[in-house]
């Protein structure tokens, strides 16, 4: 089937997610001492960020558990979470250290304290472990008819002690060293829901459900003040310490109130603070910065620097509170995903750091009246968006972004470089005097020049809108572009043809500034969809029987069709060479297909279906969005950094699930390994793919190119004035000139064998390439003497060949060998270029006298023939390959 390959995906492997911030449990604030800095640790699902508060940028993440994190604490050296019965210690933010088991219920509590650590679970068990041991120190239980656990804090000075809080409203002080009750403080009639230690010794806020603050002295059982939020229950509370006697406190409607302690009022309601319940609110120790976050998946730092005690955002971090719809990347650099959530907002994602993400704001039909409302009150706001369409060309001279909105025949235009929604609302003037219609936009998209914007709409109509003026420029078709609601339209690079496909199971093709209908294609079922690659004129239309076609522009008709999935397609990406289609459903499976070949090339499935799909302009990242995840999750193109073959999957193949980045086991749990009899073997290309064919060497062409220019080239480099010697030259060890460095035999020094009789046998010594030619002439091998000349620089091959000739010392026989040499060379149709270089140098240098001798012309004669034949099949085969692509293409034209 696919052996040697691993199950999962081939081609992409998980990266990171975009746009995950914080959930709905409270946040940690730790100090590090060597850093001389404050971290900030929140809970994303199964694993924690940590980000630092200076910049609000994340430093880590750590590994993820099985589960969710259900509760979150920390000390000075670790991180401790909890997640079903489990409780788990992080070092280095990242790995987990300790194992703390025990619980036999979910732990919804945890306290660090000193050595060791408490938790307490939902069947109202509080154990006290041994960080560094896990043992178990101690076990409380309490009597849930009189006192369920609900909070829980360690009153600072006290030895050995913690305050626990309950539903009840009670709260009782345990020594923990003894596991005895010191004493028990009355209820005030509500839940308590928080304990916070204050700056002053035996002073405890305690936050109540009904939505009371209590400040108690727990020292003398007395209160000292209270007070009353109109808000619900009290979530978290927190002290200022830069000597401001401030407190905050925060609400499940997203409000924040500053309390004045000497006043003891009310200073200042901070409103809105969070679209969602305040997860946490804490003062940086010893500076006017107040964090907080909510389970809107937003981190934010105030500033209270201002007269009155009112607090400004100085920095945030905020994604989407509720899943995408649709995302798509922005611009060609690769770095920024448009993402529209349900709930309301625009937003851009940096895919290089989360400094540059920006919140293009909530649709809305009057953004003037909206700014002077709270945003939980605006009745201005637009539905969430659909579907939109963007286009950077002109993005500083008008908007770029054109956006759908659920249920809305308006169009709204955004602009990305202002971050805010644009100048025009596109409405079609023949649902003037109807309002009461059930039309609504269905598609949009913009052209590449960023001048006009084409909206289709649920009516069948079709309206050309410039995006500069926001004037109708026409429509498409007579009456209607199609008889019921269009699915997708397109417009190509060129603005020539504007595609359109619609529930009249019809893809159109129009002329774009006539507006006339020039190609008509029936189809058999509903289409769903319709997506175009531009820049190679296909585009894919997916259909509610849960299949892809390809259809080309240019020859109009579908070239590719796509079966596979058994869920609703929900969305479709080209890669940006237009060699892939992928395309997602509500199968859970992410599917790459293969335009040339046709056939499907990686499968993998996910826990949860992917609603949304673009890949990146640059093709190193594939970005996914899915069904009740706020997050936008990036997958590795492995295809750039790794050699992977990628044979066609059988038609019944089964997917292994993909667990999504950042949410995979410690262990690679979700890895399948291969069978160990079965290895994946590397292709390795044969030195000759077939014997028809002819075969060019690898070398380099300052090996062989030059050749017959060596005499001008060496004329040009000769220099003008001789070499100096230098009156000390250092020490070094002489070498022997050629490719490879070799280093010279020392000469022996014997004065009294020397003579000044010459050695003629020295003089006349053969090379080895010259000795492999006579011996070639005899066995007629000739690979050897051929390997040595593919081993030579370009003036060592002129010195070979030139002393070839008997006034060089050769003779006529090994001339007579070098071109046999050649015809073998041409035999093999190896090495083509070499041996056409070699030859056509020896017949410059030794013509004249190949012409003179008989046996070096019939040698000669045989080589041209060989030449000629070799060219006449190379020829002939490229005369068949030029006839079949002319024939395909007429007959597809």
């Amino acid at each position: 089937m696919t052996a040697g390959r691993k199950k999962g995906s081939a081609l992409f492997a998980g990266y990171r997610g975009l746009g995950l911030y914080s959930n709905h449990l409270p946040h940690v604030l730790r100090y590090h001492k060597r850093h001389q800095e404050f971290y900030l640790v929140t809970v994303v699902g199964k694993c924690f960020h940590t980000y630092n508060v200076k910049k609000l940028g994340i430093v880590a993440v750590s590994n993820a558990l099985p589960e969710d994190i259900t509760c979150l604490a920390a000390d000075r050296m670790l991180v401790f979470t909890a997640h079903g019965n489990t409780v788990n210690a992080f070092a280095r933010n990242k790995e987990i250290v300790h194992t703390y088991l025990g619980h036999k219920a979910d732990v919804h509590l945890l306290q660090p304290f000193g050595d060791h650590l408490i938790s307490v679970d939902s069947d109202n068990v509080l154990i006290v472990w041994d960080t560094q041991s896990e043992e178990e120190y101690t076990q409380i239980s309490f009597d849930k008819t009189l006192f369920v656990v609900s909070a829980i804090t360690h009153p600072s000075t006290y030895l050995n002690k913690i305050l626990v809080g309950s539903r009840q409203g009670s709260l009782q002080l345990w020594n923990i060293k003894r596991s005895k009750l010191l004493y028990t403080f009355t209820s005030w009639g509500s839940a308590v829901t928080v304990l916070q230690q204050a700056p002053a010794v035996d002073v405890i806020a305690v936050g109540l459900a009904s939505g009371q603050i209590i400040i108690h002295n727990i020292k003398y059982d007395e209160t000292l003040m209270k007070f009353q939020q109109d808000w619900g229950p009290i979530t978290s509370i927190s002290y200022r310490t830069d000597g401001h006697p401030i407190m905050a406190a925060g609400s499940p409607l997203g409000h924040i109130g500053i309390w004045d302690l000497e006043d003891k009022k009310l200073v200042v309601q901070m409103r809105d603070s969070h679209s969602t319940a305040i997860a946490g609110v804490t003062f940086i120790h010893g500076e006017p910065l107040l964090v907080t976050n909510g389970s809107d998946n937003a981190i934010r730092i105030w500033i209270f620097d201002a007269p009155g005690g009112v607090g400004r955002l100085l920095k945030s971090r905020m994604g989407h509170n509720a899943p995408s719809t649709k995302i798509k990347y922005y611009g060609q650099n690769g770095q920024n995903i448009l993402s529209a959530g349900q709930d309301g907002t625009l937003q851009s994602f940096s895919t290089t750091h989360d400094r540059f993400n920006k919140s293009l704001g909530h649709g809305s039909f009057n953004k003037k009246k909206s700014k002077k409302k709270s945003v939980q009150y605006d009745t201005m706001k637009l539905p969430p968006i659909t579907t939109f369409a963007a286009e950077a060309s002109r993005e500083s001279d008008w908007d770029g972004i054109i956006a759908c909105h659920r249920g809305y025949l308006v169009s709204t235009t955004w602009n990305y470089q202002k971050s805010s929604m644009g100048a025009h609302k596109l409405e079609p003037e023949r649902f003037h005097k109807d309002r009461a219609l059930n039309v609504h936009a269905t598609a949009v998209d913009i052209t590449s020049c960023g001048n006009f914007v084409v909206i289709a709409v649920s009516s069948g109509h079709i309206d050309v809108y410039n995006l500069q003026s926001g004037s109708h420029r026409g429509q498409y078709g007579t009456d209607k572009a199609h008889e019921g609601p269009v699915r997708g339209v397109a417009v190509d690079g060129l603005n020539q043809i504007t595609v359109s496909t619609g529930a009249d199971k019809f893809v159109k093709f129009w002329k774009f500034k006539s507006k006339e209908l020039v190609h008509t294609i029936p189809l058999n079922f509903s289409p769903s969809s319709l997506l175009l690659h531009r820049e190679s004129g296909m585009f894919a239309v997916a259909f509610d029987d849960f299949t892809v076609i390809i259809i080309d522009t240019e020859t109009r008709r579908i070239v590719r069709k796509y079966s596979g999935h058994s869920g609703k397609i929900n969305d479709m990406t080209f890669s940006p060479d237009g060699r892939w289609l992928i395309t997602s459903s509500m199968d859970c499976t992410v599917r790459t297909w293969d335009l040339p070949s046709g056939s499907l090339i990686d499968c993998f499935l996910l826990d949860s279906a992917a609603v949304s799909i673009t890949m990146s302009p640059t093709g190193n990242f594939l970005a996914t969005s899915h069904v009740d995840e706020l997050g936008i999750y990036l997958w590795s193109n492995c295809t750039l950094f790794n050699l992977i073959s990628l044979p066609p999957l059988p038609s019944d193949y089964e997917p292994s699930v993909v667990m999504l980045p950042g949410a995979c086991p410690v262990e690679d749990t979700d890895v399948i390994e291969v069978d160990a009899e079965v290895e994946a073997t590397e292709y390795e290309s044969p030195e000759q793919l077939e014997n028809e064919l002819i075969t060019l060497s690898l070398l380099p062409d300052s090996r062989w190119k030059n050749l017959l220019n060596l005499d001008i080239i060496k004329k040009r480099n000769k220099p003008k004035e001789p070499p100096k010697t230098a009156t000390s030259a250092p020490f070094f060890i002489p070498t022997v000139p050629g490719l490879v460095p070799r280093f010279a035999e020392a000469p022996v020094e014997n004065l009294e064998e020397q003579s000044r009789v010459v050695n003629l046998g020295v003089l006349a010594q053969k090379s080895g390439f010259y000795v492999q030619l006579e011996d070639g002439f005899r066995s007629n091998n000739y690979t050897p003497a051929f390997r040595i000349l593919k081993g030579m620089g370009p003036s060592s091959i002129d010195i070979e060949l030139r002393n070839l000739a008997p006034e060089g010392g050769g003779s006529l026989i090994v001339m007579q060998s070098f071109l046999q040499m050649i015809v073998s060379i041409l035999e093999s149709k190896v090495d083509f270029d070499l041996a056409i270089a070699y030859l056509a140098l020896f017949l410059k240098l030794h013509l004249k006298l190949i012409s003179e001798e008989p046996e070096l012309m019939k040698e000669a004669t045989k080589v041209m023939e060989k030449l000629e034949e070799t060219w006449t099949d190379v020829q002939t085969m490229f005369n068949q390959s030029l006839c079949l692509l002319t024939y395909l293409k007429s007959a597809l034209l």
